[in-house]
């Protein structure tokens, strides 16, 4: 390339000859006589690709969609959720309730009453009479409807046919979605709706030239309702509220430019326009969402598996709850078990005493041990006593009562709670629990036996009630918390659960109750009760309550598993998850992307941030290359255009890297499927086709939107110009031939994999092993 084939900023650039009239007026009247809809109608080709792709995905995502006849990896949760919902059970999960009941309608609509509870891998649907081909065919539906969405994508964006057929090729033959949308799992919502929403935003983006038009707002509601799905169904659906809400800041940022082509907006106008797309693509998603879980909470009514991560004043609200039916006023004197709300061990003690130092030459006090025991145990009951004497028979001073200070006595070896400065087994930093005689209670030891009850969200001298009374014990001189965790002790504690004070005395995991009062005799009166009504808690109560235990338990989620992976293995597709396998048929399916198509888009991720960053650098220098070798509005179209599906690969890849929960290769899903849309896009753009510029521009060298009036309108059609008009007479040959290299690949990889994604036919040894590609954990390679 010589210098003088390249442009330098500053220098003059040769003007082209003005357009002849004729040319000229002949590009008016063929832009006066085109709008959308006359030119959606006359692109065929478009259309039959679109139906002959979406057959396509229907045929890929349905066959053979009844095998296997049992519950599959995942489908143990999100089956077991939609029978929850068809039995109005309450439930607990990590995830919005959005895509959970989608499952539950579907149950719903072919009769099917919640009777099978998915509880294991394996277990047979037929034997179980569950309609699980119903339940499966709502995720292969979207998933084959995603595929279709891909194109629209492309065609809405103006790519040319080629560069649509490739971007949804890469989804339609991907074995990695095609085996997510086959089975009762989340992804196949979260990643329809994720595409629907940059579908309807490309639609409104291309309406920016007739603000608040009907259409305008058709599509910017449009978005807000597709964003509340994808947030609705997981958590995650956020990195496509990022990327649309990164776009909508640059358009905004736009339209603040005094020198704007289409003229300055005043500021109540750009008020106007912000106020809109607030409430848009905030609010309108925002109350969309909250609308899900009030649909949750209304249908979930009776109580269930889900009330022990609630607060006992949940737990009211649902019918036939335990903790309400069963909960008993806790007197002074009682013999009592408790519980720990998480871990469900209970206090516990024994003879045995502290070994003299432990591992890390640490001393303990050799006191009696106080443990976390898992079983109930007679070793578990502790009296409640008063801080000060008084006559057993008094009932008006024998209820305990929220705020109280308190001694336990553990009765089976007649020794008292107590807590003190003696750093405990495994948390130096935290206080050893330990039991002393009466003498020692009652003397010098006294105030190392005080324990304030703190009941959690209760009101003062609220009554002590075993099983809904939910508390937290306060060591009375030192101020930390009873506490345990799951780490087992050594053997010299017989591997029970360590208990010690916490000093963070506002954790969570603090939270103790007590499970039974062992001294009450069958008779009492005290066990006759009324049935209780079931309360009444206010939505947004219940809904931030849910909201705390969700994220909570979500970062909880840390433990490791056989088939995690890491984010940087995702782009190279370097490992799976081992879905199902049956020994007898040697069938196995394993959840895995085509590494064809997986590379490719990986690779073209990397060219593109090449081509950037090349460019960046040229343009410092006072060289513009980039425009001046593929022709005007090349920047504009790779920035703005490709730059925003590669915008939406980095908002739902990147955020990965900061989590430290469990992570699955299906997490990168939607960020594939971003992929797929700039694999698409720049193979258009190297392949040196055109892109969307103002003929006039080419033609007469003169800036864009200088004028009001015709010449704004006409700029707006012109941006509207499909990519059958803007390549009317070049020659597509070099793409096409690039796209039909690309897909027969990617047809063959998708093929050679497929009877690990389909679950058939079963495989020998010799086959097993050579899908192996990356060393993949793969079953039956012997």
């Amino acid at each position: 390339m010589t210098s003088s084939s390249v442009k330098h900023r500053g220098g003059q650039i040769p003007k082209k000859a003005p357009a002849p009239a004729s040319q000229s007026g002949e590009l008016d009247q063929l832009l006066k006589d085109t709008d959308l809809k006359s030119t959606i109608t006359s692109e065929w080709d478009y259309k039959v690709a679109l139906t002959i792709i979406t057959g396509l995905a229907f045929l890929t995502r349905f066959w053979g969609i009844g095998h296997p006849n049992e519950v599959v990896f995942d489908e143990v949760h999100f089956g077991k959720f939609a029978s929850y919902y068809l039995q109005r059970t309450y439930f607990f999960d990590v995830h919005p309730p959005f895509g959970k009941l989608l499952f539950a309608l579907m149950g719903w609509f072919v009769g099917y009453d919640g009777h099978f509870l998915f509880d294991n891998i394996g277990d047979s649907y037929i034997a179980n009479n569950v309609p699980y081909v119903a339940f499966r065919a709502l995720p292969a539906l979207l998933g084959a409807l995603t595929v279709s969405t891909v194109f629209l994508i492309m065609w809405e964006s103006g790519y040319t046919l080629p560069a649509a057929i490739v971007a949804a090729g890469l989804v339609l033959f991907d074995n990695a979605h095609i085996g997510q949308t086959r089975l009762i799992l989340l992804d196949a919502t979260l990643v329809f709706a994720m595409s629907v929403s940059v579908l309807c935003y490309v639609r409104f983006y291309k309406l920016r030239y007739e603000p608040f038009s009907r259409k305008w707002w058709k599509w910017l509601l449009l978005t807000g309702v597709a964003l509340s799905c994808v947030i609705s169904t997981k958590y995650v659906g956020v990195f496509t509220f990022f990327t649309i809400g990164s776009a909508v800041a640059i358009d905004l940022w736009g339209l603040l430019d005094i020198n704007r082509p289409n003229g300055a907006l005043t500021l109540p106008e750009f008020g106007k326009h912000f106020m809109a797309r607030v409430f848009g693509l905030i609010l309108v998603p925002f109350f969309f969402y909250l609308f899900w879980f009030q649909v949750h909470f209304s249908i979930l009514t009776r109580s269930g598996p889900g009330d022990d991560f609630m607060s006992p004043e949940f737990q009211e609200t649902l019918s036939d709850n335990v903790m309400t039916s069963q909960s008993v006023t806790i007197d002074y004197f009682d013999s009592i078990t408790i519980r720990h709300k998480e871990t469900k061990t209970y206090l516990h003690s024994h003879p045995d005493k502290y070994p003299l130092r432990y591992e890390d030459g640490r001393v303990s006090s050799q006191g009696q041990q106080v443990t976390g025991y898992p079983f109930n145990d007679t070793n578990n009951h502790w009296q409640i006593m008063p801080m000060d004497p008084f006559p057993e028979n008094n009932p008006a001073s024998n209820q305990v009562k929220n705020g109280d200070i308190i001694k336990l006595r553990h009765v089976g070896t007649n020794t008292f709670l107590l807590s003190h400065d003696v750093a405990s087994p495994y948390y130096p930093t935290n206080q050893e629990f330990t039991t002393v005689s009466p003498t020692d209670a009652d003397g010098e030891r006294f105030n190392d036996t005080l324990f304030e009850l703190k009941i959690e969200n209760a009101k003062v001298d609220q009554e002590f009630k075993s099983m809904s009374g939910h508390f937290k014990l306060i060591h009375h001189p030192t101020k930390v918390a009873m506490w345990t965790h799951t780490k087992p002790l050594p053997e010299w504690a017989f591997k029970q659960a360590e208990i010690n004070g916490n000093k963070n005395i506002q954790q969570s995991s603090n939270v103790w109750y007590v499970d039974e009062i062992s001294s009450l005799p069958a008779g009492s009166e005290r066990l006759s009760k009324e049935p209780k009504k079931i309360k009444h808690v206010p939505f947004l109560i219940k809904y931030f309550e849910l909201q705390r235990a969700i994220f909570f338990h979500n970062n909880a989620l840390t433990s490791s598993h056989p088939y995690a992976s890491q984010p940087v293995q995702w782009p190279f597709l370097l490992r799976g998850v081992s879905f199902w396998t049956q020994n007898d048929t040697r069938q196995q399916i394993y959840f895995l992307g085509n590494p064809i198509g997986w590379w490719l888009a990986s690779s073209l991720l990397a060219v593109f941030a090449g081509i950037i960053g090349a460019d960046q650098l040229s343009q410092r220098r006072g060289i513009d290359s980039l425009e001046e070798l593929w022709g005007p509005g090349t920047r504009s179209r790779l920035y703005n255009s490709t730059g925003f599906f590669f915008l939406c690969w980095a908002a739902h890849y990147l955020p990965f890297y900061l989590m430290g929960r469990q992570l699955f290769l299906h997490h990168y899903l939607p960020a594939h499927l971003a992929s797929a849309l700039v694999t698409g896009a720049l193979l258009e753009f190297i392949f040196n086709v055109d892109p969307i510029e103002l003929i006039e521009q080419q033609q007469a060298g003169k800036p864009v939107g200088g004028k009001k009036g015709n010449d704004g309108a006409r700029e707006t059609q012109q941006r509207n110009m499909t990519a059958k008009q803007r390549k009317a007479g070049q020659s597509l040959l070099a793409l096409w031939g690039a796209v039909g290299v690309v897909m027969a690949i990617v047809i063959g990889g998708w093929w050679f994999f497929l009877p690990l994604t389909y679950g058939k036919p079963g495989l020998s040894a010799e086959q097993v092993i050579a899908r192996k590609w990356l060393g993949y954990d793969l079953h039956f390679a012997k």
